[in-house]
């Protein structure tokens, strides 16, 4: 589940973005810097040129979105059969969301069952299928918004308490009638002794992050790698930390990202805590059984595909034909098809994203640093009637 901030966000400008594109080019050296400039977002390989179809050969409502002959349309099929696995198991008529545009379970059956006997890594059977099922749906009014991005934090830990080992993370406990406390009280000790803890780890400030990406993955001391899924909140508002950073005149607006963040907090060990403290949300974590983490739904995430929204905008589960730019990203645009497949406590709006990078340095470098402008397009199912999907 993403959970990553908005508001801590809304500063990582083009400065930021063009900072991790520097990082990588001296990684990569000068003799390679054509090549590897920038940090590429997953699953967002583009066609070779030969294999790009003609305009003429693409359908009619299709033309006019920008880079839709270049994508790799089959790397979006497995996060679209991830969203006909929730299908599956609801009953007949059932809506996916709010827009009436994107269809019920009924119209989604046999969008499904094609996409079930599409051949593997086969882009141009991939295009053919969306263009068939699905038509193009401006959302927003044309607006553009704001789009971050997410990444699964990978931490260390122990199954047992040690000296090491010693922040706990914690499973969801029941809800008394007073609620839950807050993040102060929680690192005070009041879930401590009521056998909540679903291990420990050696970092309170990878802890704190694990919070805001709201999964992850554990490097234990048996040489085990557990993941660790979102599974509640404690009911308190979030509070972005980065706003206070700024306010006590350590950062500028300019320079604010997840990783400014972090390194301040390492490097003012003494205020930490407090300044973790300031906000109260606390989120609870349980282990995944299988597979990568999960967003909203139960849907597994798949990495520069699935995108968090605001699921009283926009409907679980739908293809969004993503436009954006000044992402941190050689040439600094994405143009690809993603699926709606999770959601954030600051992703709000009609016009918000926040994409799922996967794991990894790469992916915490691009994630952490990006904040991009652009837009959206849903695909609508084509079986509906125009005038459904134009009311959306």
């Amino acid at each position: 589940m993403a959970t990553v901030d908005g508001n801590v966000l809304r500063a990582a400008t083009r400065a930021a973005a063009l900072r991790a594109v520097t990082r990588t080019a001296a990684v990569c050296g000068l003799a390679l810097l054509a090549a590897c400039a920038g940090t590429e977002a997953p699953g967002g390989a583009q066609r070779p040129l030969a294999q790009r179809p003609g305009l003429d050969q693409v359908a009619p409502d299709f033309r006019t979105l920008a880079g839709w002959i270049d994508d790799d349309h089959a790397q979006a099929v497995p996060a679209v059969q991830r969203t006909c696995g929730w299908v599956k198991g609801q009953p007949p008529g059932r809506a996916l969301g709010p827009l009436r545009a994107a269809g019920t379970t009924d119209d989604w059956r046999s969008i499904c069952a094609a996409a079930r006997d599409l051949p593997a890594n086969d882009p141009e059977a991939a295009r053919r299928f969306f263009e068939t099922y699905f038509t193009p749906v401006a959302l927003g009014s044309g607006q553009d918004g704001l789009f971050t991005g997410y990444y699964e934090i990978e931490l260390r830990g122990s199954w047992t308490r040690t000296e090491r080992f010693n922040v706990p993370l914690y499973r969801m406990p029941a809800r008394g009638k007073r609620g839950l406390p807050t993040r102060a009280r929680i690192t005070d000790g009041a879930l401590k002794g009521k056998g909540l803890e679903v291990m420990w780890v050696d970092d309170a400030v990878d802890a704190f992050f694990l919070e805001i990406q709201g999964s992850g993955r554990v490097q234990m001391t048996d040489g085990s790698v557990v993941g660790l899924g979102y599974a509640g909140q404690n009911g308190h508002s979030y509070f972005p930390i980065g706003r206070h950073i700024i306010d006590r005149g350590d950062a500028t607006p300019d320079q604010m990202s997840l990783q400014l963040i972090r390194r301040w907090l390492k490097d003012h060990p003494a205020e930490a805590k407090a300044v973790m403290n300031l906000n109260p949300s606390y989120v609870f974590f349980k282990q995944r059984s299988d597979g990568g983490p999960r967003g909203a739904r139960n849907m597994e995430l798949t990495p520069g595909r699935s995108l968090a929204v605001d699921a009283e905008h926009i409907p679980l589960g739908v293809p969004l034909w993503l436009e954006v730019r000044e992402a941190p990203v050689p040439g600094g645009a994405i143009n690809r098809l993603v699926m709606a497949q999770d959601t954030g406590g600051a992703i709000k709006g009609p016009v918000r994203g926040d994409l799922y990078w996967g794991h990894g340095p790469a992916a915490e470098d691009g994630a952490g640093v990006m904040k991009a402008r652009g837009r959206y397009t849903m695909l609508s199912p084509r079986n509906l009637s125009i005038e459904t999907a134009q009311r959306k």
